[in-house]
């Protein structure tokens, strides 16, 4: 019979109550300066009334995300050529070593440039910040400092990887995401330990994170039917197979934007060229600024009242008034509009809608890889998400004219989730991410389930051949 190991039960225990809380401030706090910096360069603050920066005038949203892009460029220069660099987290969990400061500037940068508009997202931050704080964790308790410590090395690992995790799990209010993050991604070891541990320190996050940030809504998906249907796994595996080819390609832009970021003067201008192109998109496309929420929303917001008897979606007041596509048409309810249209789905007001949405998903995917390719740190989660939502949203409407018992939202739920599972090669993840962050009908797991494992398949053998 095995001795109990008390220490390591006590240290276990430590990181998941006292590291979680932690982690769960700095991911409430970190939430609260996106607010704050939101509020000072664009003079809104992003909720489920106003998902985007569709109320700032044109030359403010050119003047901050180009501003914000500028100042980062210049710090970013001086931090990555003067000072110790900072490691991905990838490199934390296998031991590299996360500078204090260094660390603590580099994450505030990745909030800041999303706050003034910059199209990219603003997850890795929280999760670097969890994995520098797990490394402190484990100097003090010891874990992993000795030479020939094989077991202790190993903890340190799972340590710094759920921690991670928790920053993920924070920010979001999504502990299961939080979790597969930590063992399917950097571990890539589930285990019954592992995964109790990422859960735990990732619920104690989210729940110390949302009694500072409060509890909002992400994601408005109120225009969905509330069942699932079977033609609706149909589109399942259409739109899987559609999100595993387009999430593999947004893949590889990602990477070949990664590798090849500036290194010395040139990210000093590289980087506000990159926010003065993006604020000039966002003159006819004011849904690209940001991480991506405002552009998914209008996916998940698109209702089409004339399908509603059938599919038994319903759209509130509510909803619709802080719907994108309101925004975007105006207060005169120009034609733009989805939510006040009255007219049947004809082909003119189709081509419409279509155009719109291509318009997003091509911008979103165009201005996130060149702010990645100008310098910028930060992630590809919610532009991921976002892509997702706008290309199962165009699905969605073409799907209308065959099965209008389906809503579109819930073709927009399908394909974010399909997306964002081919994009990061990680299904559970993905999945329980999109669901946490729309908190959608627990059923649904069925058909986006279905979506995520054919898009995974699809994805995982076309970036097989394209090496």
């Amino acid at each position: 019979m095995e001795k109990t190991d008390w220490k390591r039960i006590g240290w276990l225990t430590a990181a998941t109550l006292v590291l979680g809380a932690i982690i769960g401030a700095c991911a409430g706090l970190l939430t609260l300066l996106l607010y704050g910096v939101e509020y000072m360069m664009l003079g809104f603050i992003e909720s489920e009334f106003i998902p985007g920066a569709f109320t700032v005038p044109a030359v403010r949203r050119i003047a901050s995300v180009t501003l914000g892009l500028g100042v980062a460029g210049v710090i970013w220069y001086l931090l990555r050529t003067k000072t110790e660099k900072v490691p991905s987290v990838k490199k934390a969990v296998n031991g590299g070593r996360m500078p204090f400061w260094q660390t603590i500037v580099h994450v505030v940068l990745q909030i800041f440039i999303v706050g003034s508009g910059a199209s990219i997202g603003r997850e890795v931050a929280p999760r670097e910040l969890g994995a520098m704080l797990a490394q402190r964790f484990c100097d003090i308790f010891h874990i992993g400092d000795g030479e020939g410590d094989a077991h202790g090395v190993l903890d340190r690992r799972m340590v710094v990887a759920v921690a991670a995790g928790a920053g993920l799990g924070g920010v979001y209010n999504a502990p299961l995401a939080g979790m597969f993050f930590a063992v399917e991604i950097l571990l890539v070891d589930v285990t019954l330990e592992k995964v109790a541990f990422g859960l735990g320190m990732s619920a104690t996050a989210a729940f110390v994170a949302t009694a500072i940030k409060g509890e909002h809504m992400f994601y408005d998906i109120g225009a969905m039917q509330m069942n699932s249907t079977p033609s609706l796994m149909l589109f399942a595996l259409l739109c899987g197979t559609a999100c595993g080819v387009v999430g593999a390609l947004f893949r590889k832009g990602s990477q070949w934007a990664e590798s090849h970021k500036p290194t010395g003067r040139s990210l000093m201008w590289q980087m506000p060229i990159a926010g003065l192109v993006t604020g000039l998109v966002s003159i006819v496309v004011p849904q690209v600024m940001g991480n991506g929420r405002a552009a998914a929303q209008l996916g998940f917001s698109t209702f089409i009242p004339e399908t509603a008897a059938t599919s038994g979606a319903a759209q509130s007041a509510a909803s619709a008034a802080a719907s994108p596509w309101t925004f975007l048409a105006g207060s005169d309810g120009a034609p733009g509009s989805v939510v006040n249209a009255g007219t049947p789905l004809e082909l003119n007001r189709l081509w419409m809608l279509l155009g719109v949405l291509a318009l997003t998903f091509v911008a979103k995917a165009f201005v996130t890889l060149m702010t990645i390719r100008s310098g910028a740190s930060g992630g590809v989660l919610q532009p991921g998400i976002a892509l997702g939502s706008t290309l199962g949203t165009m699905l969605g409407l073409l799907w209308l004219f065959v099965f209008p018992v389906d809503s579109v939202t819930a073709c927009a739920l399908i394909g974010a989730a399909a997306l964002l599972s081919a994009s990061q090669q990680a299904p559970l993840m993905a999945m329980c991410l999109v669901m946490e962050l729309t908190e959608a009908p627990i059923e649904f797991f069925v058909p986006v389930g279905m979506a995520v494992a054919v898009s995974v398949f699809v994805s995982s053998g076309l970036l097989h051949r394209l090496g």
